[in-house]
């Protein structure tokens, strides 16, 4: 088995070096109008860049500078792309100490970049907050953004919401919709590349055969399981691991805007043939009600203790969402976590 520590730490390293040159050329931009000009011809054609999405259009007529961030994941590619932003949408649940995510607090601090305002969001959004960034973009297409929040913000900045349902959109579009945003469209390619190649690496042949679900809940008596193309899930087989053939035939229980099925504890005979179960709480007292649920202990993987699970706040945030941060930052902490839920699978199941 490979040694992913090693190749984290040289991931971060060339991820700094770079940030740190993208951002020097940001600044000589914004001193020198004659090289902004020519740094804006990365729009493909020096025209605005128009992105239409399920809330409205927004038309980025020059090359952002001050970007605010909303929802998750989109701050962490532009970062990538030598942007800092301004301001973020904090996020305590998943933060460490110092108040922010710890692989974007690494990354700026990497790249010795001023750290972003944190931004209260959600449905408490603090609108002055942002007024007083005086951002050029507001990029939010991973997001619960509603119409009513993207009409104040699309009159303070050009605002990108999601393509069609909140909270829903592919690891590989949002770097697509950020870097096009940020007039870097053919940026996304390499960073896409990047990560492919890091799950290439990482990726355990030995687990193959394996099959697992993601579930979660909303409290005793429900059971939720997210569908293969939910980031927190493709973080996962993108390791190895093979999605439970039984969650594509969950579509009737579909729950619009989560990418997920809430099939009820009443189907929870519908994961026996998982052998994995990956799966967080949002505390230890909703974990005490959850696992105390017959039919809930009665899931063969969980019987078995064959669960991934980690009570690392942080963690369960990274590994819910795939970008050029996240990926090197999880790769190293998941990989002893399966392996341990992997001892656990019982000899009967493993035989069949």
């Amino acid at each position: 088995m490979p040694s992913f520590s090693a190749g984290s730490s040289r991931t971060s390293s060339l991820l700094a070096v770079t940030m740190a040159a993208s951002l020097v050329t940001l600044s000589a931009c914004s001193t020198d109008s004659e090289a902004a000009g020519s740094q804006q011809t990365s729009s493909g054609s020096g025209e605005p860049v128009v992105i239409e999405h399920a809330l409205g259009e927004a038309v980025i007529e020059e090359q952002p500078e001050r970007v605010i961030t909303l929802g998750q994941g989109s701050a962490e590619t532009a970062i990538a792309l030598g942007v800092v932003p301004v301001g973020v949408e904090e996020y305590p649940w998943g933060a460490d100490d110092t108040g922010y995510l710890p692989w974007v607090h690494e990354a700026v601090t990497a790249a010795g970049a001023e750290l972003p305002k944190l931004i209260p969001g959600g449905s408490e959004l603090d609108i002055e907050a942002i007024l007083e960034l005086d951002a050029d973009v507001i990029l939010a297409p991973w997001s619960g953004l509603t119409q009513e929040q993207y009409d104040i913000l699309s009159d303070i900045a050009p605002t990108v919401a999601y393509a069609e349902e909140p909270w829903t959109i592919t690891w590989e579009e949002q770097i697509e919709t950020v870097s096009q945003a940020l007039w870097q469209p053919e940026a996304a390619d390499d960073l896409i590349a990047e990560i492919e190649s890091e799950f290439s690496e990482a990726a355990q042949e030995d687990w193959e055969d394996l099959t697992f679900s993601y579930i979660y809940n909303d409290g005793p008596g429900t059971l939720g399981v997210f569908f293969p193309g939910e980031q927190r899930v493709a973080m996962v087989s993108n390791l190895g691991l093979t999605v439970d053939p039984a969650v594509e035939d969950m579509g009737e229980y579909e729950v619009p805007g989560t990418d997920s099925a809430m099939i009820g504890l009443e189907n929870a005979d519908m994961l026996s043939d998982s052998d994995l179960i990956f799966t967080w709480y949002s505390d230890e007292q909703n974990r005490e009600e959850i696992e105390s649920q017959e039919l809930y202990g009665a899931i063969p993987a969980i019987a078995d203790d064959a669960v991934v699970i980690s009570e690392d706040n942080s963690f369960v945030t990274a590994s819910s969402m795939i970008n050029p941060l996240t990926v090197p930052w999880v790769t190293e902490r998941y990989i002893p976590l399966i392996n341990e839920a992997i001892d656990s699978i019982g000899s009967d199941r493993t035989e069949g």
